[in-house]
């Protein structure tokens, strides 16, 4: 029975992403082989922030199909192209209602700098700027514009950033759940939520010095564009919340109006015979691949929690994202081999993971430095815990202001259920062969005193490793590196002034200090490396290559006309051979 409803379950999902999945594929496919509509002469690109916006294009083919505006990466490598492109008269942007991710506005704010530095406008419109999120980061990208626009009757609401954490420690006292964890050290407060009822002293410090670095650093930029003095915009900020005629009078914006009207103003200062394109269909209209010959710099892209192992796929129409040790690591020694690449441009969102996938990662950034080939590490808003173990030995780190990096050490643990369940009449017991230590994660009772110490000793463990990688890395006193390690987490900027990271800046500052370092000089191709895999892969992942699944997945290769579909179909005969000859062996299986 559970053979039958094993086979049932990849039958029904076979047909349903055969007859769903399939015809989206094949229907975004033509599309794209269709090619994207031509651009205007005079074009006004409006590019809507509105949206979700990751740091990285998906690498699922399925999820990222018409989505190129969605990303930072995206959106900063169709700017660069658009400043060159004599169509492109200016860019409108739509902003959001709540906030901006700090590190996410800093380089969409440098990308805006340098396009408005080429000549062209950039309009910015709101909507209104309401509670929720880092706002001052989104009012920040629109003191970047040209003109400031803002719709009638609209708020603006930027005073301040508060971040807000819940503590469940009296709801788990009252409960009987014990919570069991170890943190290297005091700052490292990820389960603190779980261990207090308040913020820590440790905790409170470090909260308020980050928040407070990146409201500092978003109202200075937000000055400097605006060209007012930063006390005055301050105060006239915190002062609000405004109505957008109070905004206009108190000149934190430029202009009151509905948003067909900034377009309109945009278009008549482009010219006549102007006309209003999508950003994601001017990004899919001008994409091309370098495939210059000669030196190149190769670009790796790494968002998301650090796991071990390879992406084996879930869900292909989903734009989930991690960071898989094999994938990352074999991408950076494919770098370190290809004679044409000079250097490595590692792009890293991340707010940490396992410590022995970012172990693997960081050996192969080390294998491509000893052979001569510089990698530098280009971060995102987060460059932390086991993001900041994978940079620790790069030949350079360039991180935005508001980057949330550092964070050098390192927590663990597991919930002790056992007491909160026998409250409800129900008892977990444990038996087992082997050392005490084999049932110390077992969640009916606490560590004892002998696991507790054995797991207290491989927390020591790692975090001095992690220590001692940064100590190596950044070429500082092992005993410094204890004094701002605990696990505090820092922005760019102050990890700057701390030795933890070379330069503050964004991707092409990034792309900057790795042709410097690589002795590189003039227009030198990017060319981007980072892991990835086709549609037929997608489909394959999801669906697998047994019973009918395989037979789905056969026929859609067949449909997108790819030659390995045959190969499937060889598979499948093998596949049922060894069944047929495994039968008696089965057989003789207990069941369980």
């Amino acid at each position: 029975m559970k053979q039958f409803l094993m086979t049932a379950a990849g039958v029904f999902a076979g047909m349903l992403i055969f007859l769903i999945g399939v015809p989206f594929v094949l229907v975004s496919l033509a599309l794209s082989a269709a090619g994207p509509a031509p651009v205007p002469g005079k074009s006004v690109l409006e590019l809507d922030l509105r949206q979700n916006l990751t740091d990285q294009a998906p690498q699922n083919p399925l999820w990222g199909i018409g989505r190129s505006g969605t990303s930072v990466m995206g959106v900063i490598e169709t700017l660069r192209r658009a400043e060159k492109d004599d169509r492109v008269k200016g860019l409108l942007v739509r902003l959001p209602e709540g906030g901006v991710e700090p590190g996410e506005a800093d380089e969409l704010r440098l990308a805006l700098n340098h396009f408005r530095a080429s000549g062209k406008p950039v309009y910015a419109h709101s909507q209104g700027i309401y509670p929720g999120g880092i706002v001052t980061s989104t009012y920040m990208l629109g003191a970047a514009a040209d003109q400031f626009w803002m719709q009638p009757g609209a708020s603006l609401q930027v005073t301040g950033i508060v971040n807000e954490d819940i503590f469940f420690k009296r709801f788990f006292d009252k409960y009987g759940v014990v919570p069991e964890y170890e943190q290297r050290y005091e700052y490292k407060n990820a389960v603190n939520g779980y261990l207090y009822s308040d913020y820590t002293a440790a905790h409170r410090e470090s909260t308020l010095s980050w928040i407070g670095s990146v409201y500092a650093s978003n109202l200075g930029f937000a000055a400097a564009d605006r060209k007012a003095d930063p006390g005055t915009l301050k105060a006239a900020l915190e002062a609000g919340p405004h109505q957008a005629d109070e905004a206009l009078r108190l000149k934190l914006i430029d202009k009151v109006g509905q948003v067909r009207e900034a377009e309109q103003a945009l278009l008549d200062k482009a010219g006549d015979g102007a006309q209003a394109v999508d950003f994601d269909d001017y990004a899919d209209a001008s994409r091309s691949r370098d495939r210059r010959a000669g030196d190149s710099i190769a670009l790796i892209e790494a968002e998301g929690p650090i796991v071990t192992g390879t992406d084996q796929g879930t869900n292909p129409f989903t734009g989930g994202k991690s960071i898989y040790s094999d994938d990352l690591a074999q991408a950076i020694l494919r770098a370190a081999k290809a004679n044409s690449v000079k250097a490595i441009v590692l792009r890293l969102n991340s707010p940490g993971g396992s410590d022995t996938a970012s172990e693997q990662i960081l050996d192969a950034i080390r294998v491509a430095k000893s052979k001569k080939k510089p990698v530098v590490v280009s971060m995102g808003t987060y460059g932390a815990s086991g993001g900041y173990w994978v940079s620790s030995e790069a030949s350079a780190i360039v991180a935005e202001p508001t980057t949330l990096t550092g964070s050098i050490g390192v927590f663990g643990g597991k919930f002790a259920l056992g007491p909160a369940l026998a409250r409800f009449g129900v008892d977990v017991r444990q038996a087992g062969v082997g050392g005490q230590y084999a049932g110390a994660f077992g969640m009916g009772a606490p560590f004892t005193p002998q696991q507790r110490a054995a797991f207290s000793a491989w927390m020591d463990h790692i975090y001095d490793g992690f220590v001692a990688r940064v100590a190596a890395g950044r070429r500082l006193p092992e005993a410094r590196v204890r004094e701002i390690a605990k696990g505090r987490v820092w922005t760019g900027a102050q990890a700057k002034g701390l030795g933890l990271v070379d330069e503050v800046g964004g991707f092409y500052q990034a792309v900057d200090k790795a042709k410097d370092l690589a002795g590189l000089q003039g227009d030198i191709p990017i060319r981007r490396m980072t892991p990835s895999e086709g549609p037929f892969e997608a489909l394959q992942k999801a669906l697998g290559v047994s019973g009918t699944s395989a037979r789905t997945l056969a026929a859609a290769a067949w449909i997108f006309g790819d030659p390995r579909a045959q190969s499937v179909l060889d598979r499948l005969a093998e596949a049922r051979l060894r069944t047929e000859g495994h039968a008696a062996v089965l057989a003789d299986t207990p069941l369980r």
